[in-house]
């Protein structure tokens, strides 16, 4: 137990009673100052010793404590990425955390929710502005957003580094990093006013299925109460191992060492020169590529989420997943013009099973070739998982809920990108018109809203989600006023929660198309 000197903690209440406020709360690496009135922030909280030096590629080792307060009033840096979401610093000392509360005691025991941001597991950053917690905490939870360590740095396996490991595993840094946030949370966010006892993760893309591989992640147990799941990519898809070929992959040991053999030599070089050297290494995967994300290392993750999933091995908490209307309105989904092209692209993703799949996603002319393989990669990279996941997870709990996201904004329609990846997320944040890709031009896009890219029936949808989530963190259940009731999922029948331009109540989503998929991916297992 850390002690502060007398004077310390005098000043410390002196700056409280300035403000009115308790701003200044105690966690145990030290004393913190916060800002706001209703909602408090405290932003770029160290939950993690800086990873550099000889900790890169560690495990991560708890932050360094410091004397008096420290001022936590802006966010951290960013963890090294090749391509920024947001703005803001780049650096090894990324792995900090924020946290928005509305209590007004540390005994309030508000619900605590935990977001994991996304970004294929190379890009993204807990200060990207559409994730700013204050809306969402303003109805009566405690919010804490989470930096990882991402790509190369957060992801690399390699047998250098599983010698040095006492359980002769790597490559799971980034996923060890959320652990050990869950723990600071578990340890500290009763000075918040939250309850270690109710805490629920949610994350999209990335975050999505990081979200999904910590309900099968041993030492996550008994660090999360409930769990949301959005738009998770390859969760029923091939994972790749650690020192194994499966899938026609190559070992994660080994893909790592083509970054380099030396390990003394990697740790040399600069973050920037090891981003520059893997930021070609981590394409879309297909169905076959190698890339920095969470590994099969028979430790942290025992096996396929594919196989843990319906063995009933997960972590048996209340679930909320889903997907949106339009996954593949983003770059990297495939570009297909022709019925010939579909017809290649077929047989290149489904070899042998490619006639089932132009049966189950049929083309009758040029026209209909790009929406048939853009579904198809859709159903394939994002839905089948989700659906597997809703599916193991009902059988064991009753608090099983899915949806589909299918409201398209005006700039879904600008882009033709419909209700595309990650649309959802500031209508659950409050954040609206903000978007994960920015408000402005970029290099995915123009997200700049126009006065009527956004109207009073997304206000009011956004409240009625963000309102939803907040109840299913409070009691696992997302049932209330302001939102149609929203019936659990559960087979045969897998109902689900259509929320759009309507929010109704539908069964079945993609069954025939989802089948076919999920017989293509367990043969590839096999």
């Amino acid at each position: 137990m850390r002690t502060f000197a007398l004077s310390t903690i005098l000043t410390a209440q002196a700056v409280a009673a300035a403000s009115g406020l308790e701003t200044v709360v105690k966690i145990d690496s030290g004393l913190l100052a916060g800002a706001g009135t209703a909602v408090r922030s405290y932003k770029g909280i160290p939950y993690a010793a800086a990873p550099a030096g000889d900790l890169r590629w560690k495990p991560p080792q708890p932050p360094k404590p410091w004397s008096g307060i420290r001022v936590a009033r802006s966010f951290g840096p960013m963890c090294p990425q090749p391509l920024m979401l947001g703005t803001g610093a780049q650096s090894e000392d990324c792995l900090a955390l924020n946290v928005w509360t509305p209590a007004k005691t540390a005994g309030a025991k508000l619900p605590v929710m935990v977001w994991i941001h996304g970004g294929g597991f190379i890009l993204g950053s807990s200060s990207q502005s559409v994730y700013d917690g204050e809306p969402l905490a303003s109805q009566g939870v405690v919010v804490v957003s989470i930096n990882y360590r991402l790509g190369v740095l957060g992801f690399m396996a390699h047998p250098a580094l599983s010698r040095e490991s006492p359980q002769g595993v790597s490559g799971n840094y980034g996923l060890l990093d959320m652990v050990a946030a869950l723990q600071w949370v578990k340890r500290n966010i009763h000075a918040f006013g939250g309850d270690p006892g109710n805490v629920t993760i949610f994350g999209e893309s990335a975050g999505g299925t990081a979200v999904a591989v910590l309900l099968v992640t041993a030492p996550a147990k008994d660090l999360f109460h409930k769990a949301i799941v959005q738009s998770a990519a390859w969760v029923s898809g091939p994972i790749s191992h650690l020192k194994r070929s499966l899938y026609g992959r190559m070992p994660m040991e080994k893909f790592g060492e083509k970054i380099g053999a030396d390990l003394v030599a990697l740790r040399a070089k600069t973050s920037d020169e090891l981003v520059k050297t893997a930021g070609g290494m981590n394409p879309d995967a297909g169905t076959s590529g190698e890339m920095f994300m969470p590994v099969v290392d028979g430790w942290a993750l025992p096996d396929d989420p594919a196989v843990l999933f319906p063995q009933g091995k997960f972590h048996n908490v209340p679930v909320i997943a889903g997907t949106n209307g339009n996954e593949a309105g983003i770059p990297g989904s495939p570009e297909v013009k022709t019925v010939a092209a579909l017809g290649e692209y077929a047989r290149k993703t489904y070899g042998a099973m490619a006639d089932q799949m132009l049966a189950a996603y049929p083309a009758a002319s040029d026209a209909d070739a790009l929406a048939a393989a853009q579904q198809a990669w859709a159903d394939l990279t994002f839905l089948d998982g989700t659906r597997m996941v809703l599916r193991a997870v009902s059988k064991a709990n009753p608090k099983t809920f899915a949806y589909s996201f299918t409201r398209v904004n005006g700039v879904g329609r600008r882009l033709n990108w419909g209700a595309f990846h990650a649309s959802e997320i500031p209508y659950i944040f409050g954040t609206l018109p903000d978007c994960v890709y920015g408000t402005s031009a970029s290099f995915f896009g123009d997200f700049s809203p126009t006065a009527d890219s956004f109207t009073e029936a997304d206000t009011k949808l956004s409240q009625a989600m963000s309102a939803a989530w907040v109840r299913f963190a409070r009691t696992g259940d997302p049932n209330g006023p302001g939102l149609t009731s929203w019936p659990a999922f559960a087979e045969p029948q897998e109902s689900y929660l259509e929320i759009g331009d309507q929010v109704v109540a539908k069964k079945s989503l993609r069954k025939k198309q989802l089948d076919f998929h999920s017989e293509f991916l367990a043969s590839r297992r096999r």
